[in-house]
């Protein structure tokens, strides 16, 4: 098959409806027609309503009504857009709605390294201390609650970062005041002290805290940095100002690095602008500052 029209085109439509190649596409079984699954997703419907026409001109002895085979009309009515690939969540999610398993990555892929400057270990890489508390991240692929004798919930959810799994104990208070934390491939972040499980010799950790990325975020970075140089005019400025504004809630406190051609600046923002630094806000700034002029700072360098 040469594209999504071709491939419409020869299969049976009376057996497969759009609902399935829906499917096929986000599930990155057509990836090998050559267009990016966004692009297929935005011509679904006419390359479904075009092979259907198609369909029934050939049962009534019409052929090549719509061009499949060749002309002008072939390059309008079946022109495929060039859409950028869906980004990661979305790309991911689709797999995982569809296959019941993620197929091109891990949702944790996106963060890692950015991961790696607060976690204290990977999951593997767990070493039990009495007393230390430790931070690790990873997605939540299993949750189970229950009720004590008291009548108070618990729960014990499964973490996930692609190295390896650990079980995770919410105790009474834990659960109390972040249950609601908890769902099902949530990339969270806890904080807590392992132990070994006396019954399977596994490791096990304690929850004493739990956050999402935007939360591990404002809980353990020291400062926004941007970097902006001379080119970046007033319009970039207001720009940046109103990205900015609507985030100006937080503790995170934004210093700004300004370079020409002869010297240096740093600038750090009053506690007005101290924002908090969701995924939407940084995405919104690097794709207008770029990402190497957005950055982080968790105050020290990747050990794990």
């Amino acid at each position: 098959f040469t594209d999504i029209y071709q491939f419409c085109r020869r299969i049976d439509l009376r057996k497969t409806n759009k609902r399935v190649l829906d499917s096929l596409i986000r599930a990155g079984a057509l990836d090998g027609l050559g267009s990016t699954r966004a692009s297929m997703m935005a011509v679904l419907p006419n390359a479904v309503q075009l092979a259907d026409q198609d369909a029934k001109n050939q049962a009534a002895g019409i052929d090549d009504l719509f061009g499949f085979d060749g002309g002008s009309l072939t390059q309008s009515a079946t022109e495929i857009p060039v859409l950028p690939e869906w980004d990661d969540d979305t790309r991911l999610g689709g797999e995982k709605e569809t296959l019941g398993l993620y197929l091109t990555g891990h949702p944790i892929d996106q963060y890692l390294d950015e991961l790696k400057l607060f976690i204290s270990t990977r999951i593997a890489k767990i070493r039990p201390e009495k007393g230390r508390n430790i931070i690790i991240s990873g997605l939540i692929i299993a949750i189970r609650t229950m009720n004590t004798k008291r009548g108070d919930k618990i729960a014990f959810i499964t973490l996930d970062d692609k190295s390896a799994r650990v079980e995770i104990a919410l105790f009474t208070e834990a659960y109390a005041q972040f249950g609601g934390m908890l769902a099902k491939d949530r990339l969270v972040v806890v904080e807590g002290e392992a132990s070994i499980d006396d019954y399977s010799g596994s490791n096990r950790m304690q929850a004493s805290f739990v956050t999402d990325i935007d939360g591990a975020r404002e809980r353990y970075a020291k400062k926004l940095q941007l970097n902006l140089t001379q080119e970046s005019g007033s319009e970039l400025l207001a720009k940046l100002r109103s990205t900015i504004e609507p985030y100006c809630e937080g503790i995170t406190p934004i210093h700004i690095e300004y370079q020409n051609r002869g010297a240096t600046a740093q600038l750090k923002l009053g506690d007005d602008w101290h924002i908090r630094p969701a995924e939407q806000l940084m995405q919104r700034l690097r794709q207008l500052l770029g990402d190497e002029n957005v950055l982080l700072d968790y105050g020290k360098r990747s050990s794990n």
